[in-house]
């Protein structure tokens, strides 16, 4: 049996019926005959029940559209269910008069009395095989055509219930479900299988060589079908009532401000309000045509700001179509637009170093490199033409080294270029070597000991260099030569490094004589502990004996 959903009595009677409709291609006993009579009856009386109950699906679809207030769309369903009702009620009336009238060519009931209708139990033509299989057959066949009329009658009542559900916008999977209910052999998917049965027309199935019980059982299972078939359009109408309604289940506080940060002694103002969303529903969302994430009823926008400003413009006035389109609970969309406005703040690159002007080549000029208006979003990267960018530990310092004379620095921020900053380049200033004895610093102009047994030869780097890249300014003598000169003539020599021995000719000088010192070479630490030749610092010195 099709159709709507079945009780369990309805399914039970199907089953016999089935059963025993096998049963008569053994031309079975009047005890057999009987459980049709038996099976009509449960049919009747489960038909019975159906049919209230469709009639209470259609009381309660009629309270519900007036307790809503009778919208025009509802009242749509209204008219529809009682379409339907109508179209049910009808179709069955005809098909018990079908079967008054198989009763009737079959010689009617026995103990007919006006007050005594009678019962299939007492029909005189019970055993009877061939009177109504002859009124339902095709008139070229001999018949009457009443099976071709009723097969006209339950198809068309299921293509009328198919056409009303259709003004619903209802889905092919749900008009599916309204299939043909009186159908040939060819189109049974029981029966086309079977080869005594193929080739059959509808009457010919349903009545053929069947007795009068059998026959009305038959019938009465039609009209199950056609209350089932009632019983699911009335529950797809039902569900139609406020189809265009949405119902929110989470509700929430919001509170939009007019910016999250407010200097003190300023008005913080904000918007409040209720936002509403369904948990049953999901929405689609996008912006400028673009679908966004959803999650939980809301929607995330992200994406790279950006604008173009003019010479002096600090900001620029930009806009979004945000679109969100809802699905409805009975079929079809609605789309909900704003337009959003935003500022994009042109970015600037502020740089904090000790010597921000120009930079010192082959150094490590250490640079605070921070973009305000990036805010916690700034996770930058930077490239540097003329030199190497060595990115830093803390978010935005950067060491640049140069090797040119002048450096290009590009800052980015998750793969957005921000902006370039160029920096002239100046060499290491150069260094004076100076002479130091145990005592301290040699003053040349008061000389030293001939006794002194070694000095110390130390290059000083320029104080303003020392101080902003001390791990620069890293130098050492690693060349030196020492002669004593007397009467202006050079009487011996040492070789050495930033440590000179002097015991080697401590024993020839006299007072008067000049110890002379040629600086060769000098070397220089950077901050990455790489040493390399220095060219800038004084050649030579003069330290009379005294």
């Amino acid at each position: 049996m099709s159709g709507g959903k079945e009780t369990g009595r309805q399914k039970m009677v199907g089953m016999m019926y089935l059963v025993l409709t096998a049963l008569l291609a053994l031309n079975v006993s009047n005890t057999i005959i009987d459980k049709f009579v038996f099976i009509n009856e449960s049919l009747v009386s489960a038909n019975f029940e159906t049919k209230e109950r469709n009639v209470q699906l259609l009381e309660s679809i009629i309270k519900t559209v007036d307790e809503t207030g009778n919208r025009e769309s509802d009242m749509a369903v209204v008219d529809a269910a009682k379409s339907v009702h109508d179209l049910a009620s009808a179709t069955m009336e005809k098909v018990n008069q079908l079967k008054d009238t198989m009763i009737a060519i079959t010689g009617g009931y026995i103990e007919y009395e006006p007050a005594y209708v009678g019962d299939a139990k007492n029909l005189m033509g019970k055993t009877d095989y061939s009177k109504v299989g002859h009124f339902m057959m095709p008139i070229e066949e001999g018949g009457t055509g009443k099976g071709e009329e009723l097969k006209e009658l339950l198809n068309t009542y299921s293509l009328e219930l198919k056409a009303i559900i259709a003004q619903f916008s209802s889905d092919e999977s749900e008009l599916a479900k309204y299939k043909p209910i009186a159908v040939d052999a060819i189109d049974d998917p029981i029966y086309n299988q079977d080869p005594n049965q193929q080739g059959k027309i509808f009457a010919q199935l349903a009545f053929e060589d069947s007795p009068t019980p059998a026959c009305l059982a038959t019938a009465s299972e039609f009209q199950s079908r056609v209350l089932s078939y009632e019983t699911r359009a009335m529950s797809y109408l039902s569900g139609r009532v406020g189809a265009g309604d949405i119902s929110f289940d989470k509700i929430v506080a919001m509170v939009r401000p007019e910016s999250k940060y407010v200097a003190a002694g300023t008005p913080y103002k904000a918007e409040m309000f209720i936002a509403a969303s369904a948990s049953a529903m999901v929405p689609t969302m996008t912006y400028n045509g673009r679908e966004v994430r959803v999650e939980s009823g809301k929607g995330f926008i992200e994406f790279i700001a950006s604008a173009n400003f003019g010479e002096k413009e600090m900001e620029s006035r930009q806009t979004f179509e945000a679109s969100i389109t809802v699905p409805l609970p009975g079929g079809g969309d609605t789309t909900y637009s704003s337009i959003e406005e935003y500022f994009v703040m042109k970015p600037v690159i502020q740089i904090q170093s000790q010597s921000v002007n120009a930079l010192y080549l082959n150094c490590g000029n250490k640079l605070d490199v921070q973009v305000p208006a990036l805010g916690t979003t700034y996770n930058p990267t930077f490239t540097a033409a003329g030199g190497l960018a060595i990115k830093g530990a803390t978010l935005g310092l950067v060491t640049i080294v140069p090797n040119s004379k002048e450096v290009s620095l590009t800052v980015s921020s998750n793969g957005n270029k921000i902006g370039t900053r160029a920096f002239a380049v100046r060499p290491i200033p150069a260094v004076e070597i100076k002479a130091f004895t145990d005592r301290g610093e040699v003053d040349i102009t008061k000389g030293i000991s001939p006794k002194t047994p070694r000095l110390s030869l130390r290059p000083i780097p320029e104080a303003g260099f020392a101080e902003f890249l001390p791990d620069d300014a890293k130098f050492q003598v690693s060349q030196v030569i020492a002669t004593l000169v007397s009467g202006g003539i050079g009487r011996q020599q040492v070789k050495g490094n930033g440590n000179i021995d002097l015991s080697a000719i401590a024993s020839a000088a006299r007072k008067g004589d000049v110890l002379v010192l040629e600086f060769k070479e000098v070397k220089r630490q950077n901050f990455k502990g790489d040493v390399e030749n220095f060219p800038s610092y004084n050649r030579s010195m003069s330290i009379p004996f005294n």
